[in-house]
């Protein structure tokens, strides 16, 4: 009983050993910015970077001459189908955990150890705006065309895609409203490569304002906050 004891008092001191030293290097990495220098280009683009307070999307126009959206991701794919949007918010995560989790009370054991593990798959949620309001969620931000074609490479690239070169849409009642939708997606999600991480990567990518290395959304609007 004794020895029992003490491999699980090791086993408790192991893992709040692993929390403080996850939670330190989140908590100094997030505060030092990636290499990132103003190339003074025309920076005609608006963007905007959007958190629900723990995930974060990056929202670009709809369309525009490099890139239109609905191309690659069709409006009819949501359950409105409206036609009236002008931004598209793009963000990348665990499939189990988006499609199961809607709400933080539905979670469950098994799809946080899923997605922490990083033994799930992932997938694309596109969420279509007609408008984007700032505040301390979302915050607006200027690009030139380098930065955007490196964003929309960026996820292009992140796309599953069928025979034919198309992005594969995932069947689902699960939405969160009438204007998104969701698609399969490249990588593995777990504990050292969030959702949020994987937005900075993008900025990064971009040469925009982001963190060495973030787990978390806030991590990401430090970077953003004036």
């Amino acid at each position: 009983m004794k020895k029992i004891m003490m491999v699980i008092l090791y086993i408790f001191i192991g893992l709040i050993g692993f929390a403080a030293i996850y939670f330190a290097a989140d908590f100094i990495l997030s505060r030092i910015s990636a290499n990132h220098k103003d190339n003074n280009q025309n920076k005609s683009i608006t963007a905007y970077i959007l958190s629900n307070g723990v995930h974060t999307d990056i929202v670009l126009p709809i369309k525009n001459e490099l890139q239109d959206w609905t191309e690659i991701f069709p409006l009819e794919n949501t359950k409105g189908n409206a036609q009236d949007h002008n931004f598209v918010s793009i963000g990348w995560g665990d499939k189990g955990f988006y499609l199961n989790t809607p709400e933080w009370k539905d979670l469950t054991l098994k799809t946080a150890l899923i997605a922490g593990l990083g033994i799930g798959e992932t997938a694309l949620h596109i969420t279509y705006y007609k408008k984007m309001v700032e505040d301390d969620l979302c915050y607006k931000i200027q690009i030139d065309t380098n930065q955007y074609n490196a964003i929309k490479d960026y996820v292009l690239e992140a796309l599953d895609k069928d025979e034919n070169g198309k992005p594969i849409l995932i069947k689902t009642h699960a939405q969160y409203g009438d204007d998104d939708a969701f698609y399969e997606a490249k990588g593995a999600y777990n504990l050292f490569y969030s959702c949020n991480t994987w937005s900075n990567a993008a900025l990064k990518k971009a040469n925009m304002p982001s963190a060495v290395w973030t787990v978390f959304d806030t991590g990401i609007l430090r970077h953003y906050k004036k």
